[in-house]
């Protein structure tokens, strides 16, 4: 069981989080001349993405891309493009390279075979990605009871990413795959509100993953993951 490193703040969570972020993607482009970050939307890391956005670092040579979204126009309020363009890609990140995880086709299993194209251009493994987790214990968009959750965490699905739609939740949507997600040298599950606490006890219990989608990243016992929390 991975012991969760916790804060006495948001504020010091957010500064050790970007600077450990920094680190990473600092690493990757002295070691291979790019690097590759992968956020998720929700209020949560609004901070961190403000902060990640004034490091002094080689953007051009950054990838930067979506563990999921909404399937909504890019200008909705909903959108998690628009949330990383407006807090992200800011200040000295906004050289950075973006893949928008939304097309202009209608439904999003329609743009699984462009998104495939589209994120082909990433290198194999991420530097990092930051995951987030609801209260119904969902992580990327694994919602539970979704009908394509099961592709959603096939480990052997070729696909870098699935279409799904939620029951308990707004909007189809577009996730990276499980087995995507995991292909990466840093997991971070970024975690605010003592509810959220209580979600992740439950979900180190024995327990199908189906009921708590989150327990997918927790169960993987080779997976590079870290646990960030404040109340």
């Amino acid at each position: 069981m991975i012991t969760p490193q916790i804060f006495p703040d948001r504020d010091s969570l957010t500064q050790q989080l970007s600077e450990q972020i920094v680190a990473r993607l600092s690493a990757d482009l002295l070691a291979f001349g790019v690097a590759s970050l992968a956020v998720s939307g929700g209020r949560t890391p609004v901070d961190l993405l403000q902060r990640l956005s004034r490091a002094d670092i080689d953007w051009p040579h950054v990838w930067v891309t979506l563990v999921d979204e909404r399937w909504v126009d890019k200008a909705d309020e909903a959108s998690n493009e628009r949330l990383v363009r407006e807090n992200l890609l800011i200040h000295h990140a906004a050289a950075a390279r973006f893949i928008a995880l939304k097309t202009e086709h209608e439904h999003p299993k329609d743009a699984l075979a462009e998104l495939s194209v589209s994120l082909s251009v990433l290198p194999e493994q991420f530097s990092v990605v930051v995951l987030g987790m609801g209260e119904d214990g969902h992580t990327a968009s694994f919602f539970p009871g979704a009908a394509t959750l099961s592709d959603c965490l096939d480990l052997t699905n070729p696909q870098p990413c699935c279409a799904t739609l939620p029951l308990t939740a707004p909007h189809a949507r577009m996730t990276l795959t499980l087995k995507r997600i995991l292909a990466s040298r840093w997991l971070v599950l970024h975690l605010t509100g003592d509810a959220k606490l209580d979600v992740l006890t439950e979900a180190w219990q024995d327990g199908p993953i189906e009921s708590l989608p989150v327990r997918s990243v927790l169960k993987q016992e080779q997976s590079p993951l870290a646990i960030f929390f404040a109340s």
